[in-house]
């Protein structure tokens, strides 16, 4: 069985806050889904580094094709509206930390908030968030006291929630961020949020 909260109807917005075209896609989703007419994705945080090991891949800013995968990230930006991005120091960063505040986050019902939060605190302010001060600030924006959160993120619930969404989410083919699960299709990346939209329509 499945994660009952995922309904086969409702879109699944798969993402990793140190993923900058997951940004680009958080950013957009909600007034595309508007603007369609449509219910609102579920907003699911996956860990990137657990579907890399699944599948026996590595990130592209880790490849060949670095500097023209932020050469184009930083096209659509411009493009899409959105402030010039600040690459974060190191990128890409280790994001188990962030992932599982953002776990945390979905289970205390502010998902999106802190998912924009953060994306905005790496990708538009540049701060790496493998540092936990970069974390809680963005935490702080949507009223997750550091106290609590210090305490939620070494709990099993939040460990086994990320792992098992990750698992979830491979399950249903999903293999990298962003991703939109419409039904049984999954469009994996930015430039297939308009088709995945369609796709809900």
């Amino acid at each position: 069985m499945g994660d009952p909260r995922l309904s086969a109807e409702r879109p699944t917005f798969y993402f990793d806050l140190g993923s900058p075209y997951a940004y680009l896609t958080a950013e957009r989703v909600s007034a595309m889904f508007s603007e369609a007419g449509l219910e609102q994705p579920e907003w699911e945080p996956i860990l990137l580094g657990g579907l890399f090991r699944h599948f026996g891949r590595d990130s592209w800013g880790n490849g060949p094709g670095r500097s023209e995968g932020i050469a184009e990230v930083e096209r659509r930006a411009a493009a899409y509206g959105l402030p010039p991005l600040v690459w974060p120091r190191p990128w890409p960063g280790n994001t188990l930390l962030a992932m599982r505040v953002a776990t945390f986050a979905k289970q205390t019902g502010r998902t999106v908030s802190f998912a924009l939060a953060g994306f905005r605190q790496a990708f538009a302010a540049g701060r790496d968030l493998t540092d936990p001060d970069n974390v809680l600030v963005a935490a702080a924006a949507c009223e997750l006291h550091p106290k609590a959160l210090t305490k939620a993120v070494a709990t099993k619930a939040v460990k086994d929630g990320l792992r098992e969404a990750t698992e979830r989410a491979a399950e249903r083919g999903v293999r990298g961020v962003p991703s939109l699960v419409v039904g049984k299709q999954v469009f994996w990346g930015d430039d297939r949020l308009e088709e995945a939209v369609e796709a809900a329509s």
